[in-house]
């Protein structure tokens, strides 16, 4: 249900739950972390939760996929049948091998956590990015917009680099 279910329901429904019913989690705010750090971890549960639902989702699925095509390998077959443990097989050989695809995918998939934060913030009352550029937009600050998206790009552009950069971490075949 993670990519099926809209953020902004999905904010609404944890509002009504956790805050409405049960009274366990604020409701909506934002308080500084210097402030008061419990209070800020309190106010951001559900909507670090709201973001990382579809994320997770997409992480997850691809994950698998990529670690079920990585465990029929040839390589995977020779290590267990050297007599290494199912844990070293997975964990040194099959993931490392698999994270490649998972690295690129977690890079792009900033650009979905933005896209989300623009409603997460509106339903939670935080302020973010994306209610300074929603403001922005409907009070024709052109230069905040432009600052927003040249900072956002920005920061897309340093996480694929920094994405490329961990595939020589992650594969040793790439150092050589």
């Amino acid at each position: 249900w993670g990519l099926s279910t809209p953020n902004f329901w999905l904010g609404i429904l944890m509002i009504l739950v956790f805050s409405v019913q049960l009274g366990w989690l604020p409701a909506s705010g934002y308080v500084s972390p210097f402030e008061d750090l419990g209070a800020n971890l309190a106010a951001m549960i559900m909507p670090a939760f709201v973001l990382g639902n579809a994320i997770a989702a997409v992480l997850m699925r691809h994950t698998r996929s990529a670690m079920l095509q990585v465990l029929n390998a040839d390589y995977v077959r020779t290590a267990r049948a050297k007599g290494l443990t199912e844990r070293r097989v997975v964990l040194k050989h099959a993931l490392r091998n698999a994270l490649t695809p998972i690295i690129t995918l977690g890079a792009l998939e900033f650009g979905t956590l933005l896209s989300g934060a623009v409603l997460t913030e509106q339903v939670f009352s935080i302020p973010g990015f994306g209610k300074l550029i929603v403001d922005a937009v409907f009070n024709r600050d052109y230069a905040v917009v432009q600052g927003v998206v040249l900072f956002t790009s920005s920061v897309y552009i340093l996480l694929n680099l920094l994405a490329d950069l961990a595939y020589f971490v992650v594969n040793p075949r790439l150092r050589g």
